[in-house]
């Protein structure tokens, strides 16, 4: 079962979340949080796998709880997705630097949503397709020298290909066909990728990527 902690400051909100999420047969909705700091408590209390959080709430903004999560040791597997109804490139921005696995607008579709809960939980990184460009343009645009950001001495040739390829948003098996290798192979690419540049998810590879000026905005995949 994937283990989900709703945090939003509408009880209506929260309800359809739990009776859209619950109806599914491997989703557990384990918690649900009114504030930010009710947010932080409950996900150290219950442990969830995936976390959808509103950015505005009393008592600690989404962003804040994002942080106080992400910094916990014991949640080191915890998947944050924002979902929100402010398309603010601002705070799109620093949840997805915070360690956000994705960002959702509140009027997604039910099937979108759903999907998305699960692209999180497998170790993907997702963005609105309505917000991805304008977020990473204003990553790329506070790029500093790769070297200096990334210790590029680190990583191989072949870890920088694939690094590019998942900043411009491949996952495992696109890599592989890109590079002629087995998505097997792609995905231990990315593996030590993480651990060398100690990043905790794909959503954080991307940011890196972007900021380290190895994919520029508008590059096609």
């Amino acid at each position: 079962m994937i283990r989900i902690l709703l945090a939003d400051d509408q009880t209506l909100i929260r309800a359809g979340f739990r009776a859209l999420l619950d109806a599914e047969p491997d989703m557990e909705v384990v918690a649900e949080a009114g504030t930010g700091r009710d947010a932080a408590r409950l996900a150290a209390r219950d442990n969830p796998d995936v976390v959808l959080m509103d950015i505005r709430m009393p008592d600690d903004d989404g962003l804040t709880a994002t942080r106080r999560i992400l910094a916990n040791p014991a949640l080191s597997g915890t998947r944050i997705i924002i979902l929100t109804t402010f398309e603010l490139d601002e705070y799109i921005a620093e949840a997805v630097r915070a360690g956000a696995a994705g960002f959702l607008v509140k009027d997604t579709e039910p099937a979108e949503l759903i999907r998305a809960v699960r692209v999180v939980h497998d170790g993907d990184a997702l963005l609105s397709p309505s917000v991805t460009r304008r977020i990473m343009a204003q990553l790329a645009s506070h790029s500093r020298a790769a070297g200096e950001l990334l210790k590029l001495d680190q990583v191989t040739e072949r870890e920088r290909e694939v690094l590019a390829l998942v900043g411009e948003g491949l996952n495992n098996a696109e890599i592989a066909e890109r590079l002629f290798i087995t998505p097997l192979t792609a995905k231990t690419h990315v593996s030590r990728i993480m651990t060398k540049l100690m990043v905790r998810d794909r959503s954080q590879l991307v940011v890196l990527a972007y900021e380290s000026g190895l994919v520029k905005p508008g590059w096609s995949t």
